[in-house]
């Protein structure tokens, strides 16, 4: 079975306000610049098979120097963008409550199922993500894939590939920790195994 190893990115500039980083193409922080160089310390001796990214900056700057260190090519695709956070992108939680109180309140009540004003749906998400995991098993049957995306997406493919309701993933997923190991192998029918949830790299 396919092993998919499910990375978020690098810590990122809005890190330390924790502002909503959707579409916005945010850099690294040399913190997560050194995080990305322990990733590939990782990837160099993983034995991995195929590394897929996010196109945004943070993703592919984490993802570059694993795909270097394990010979390969990291391979982008859009649909491992993060999840749209509409009205919300770039907001601090405060300032959401300031200027959409009732939005933000049905946001943490069902994330998944009432996005923030204007965002994407959990299920829309996992619409147009979970097929590039399906094709990297269906390719690399016996393989190990390296996925680096997004905290927010990644828990939701989490959701999904476990069999979760999608509005669990903030409660179940509470956080991903950038730049480290959360490893799936996921079935031919019915949910898939957890092996390991934000495991270090070293």
């Amino acid at each position: 079975m396919t092993e998919l190893v499910l990375v978020r990115h690098g810590e990122t500039e809005w890190h330390a306000e924790n502002r909503y980083a959707g579409s916005s193409d945010i850099a690294l922080t040399p913190r997560g610049v050194a995080q990305a160089e322990e990733l590939a310390r990782w990837a160099g001796k993983a034995e991995l098979d195929a590394v897929l990214t996010s196109p945004l900056r943070r993703a592919r700057d984490t993802s570059g120097p694993a795909a270097a260190a394990a010979g390969l090519e990291a391979v982008v695709d859009r649909r491992l963008v993060e999840v749209d956070f509409g009205a919300g992108e770039g907001l601090t939680r405060a300032e959401m409550a300031a200027r959409f109180p009732e939005g933000l309140a049905a946001f943490r009540a069902a994330p998944a199922s009432s996005p923030l004003p204007g965002g994407e749906t959990g299920e829309a998400a996992v619409g147009r993500a979970r097929p590039v995991l399906d094709e990297a098993c269906r390719t690399r049957p016996d393989g190990r894939v390296l996925v680096v995306a997004h905290q927010t997406l990644l828990r939701l493919l989490l959701c999904d590939l476990l069999g979760l309701p999608l509005d669990r993933y903030r409660t179940v997923f509470p956080r991903l920790d950038p730049a480290t190991l959360t490893v799936v192998v996921p079935a031919e029918s019915g949910p898939a195994a957890l092996r390991c949830l934000n495991a270090p790299c070293g």
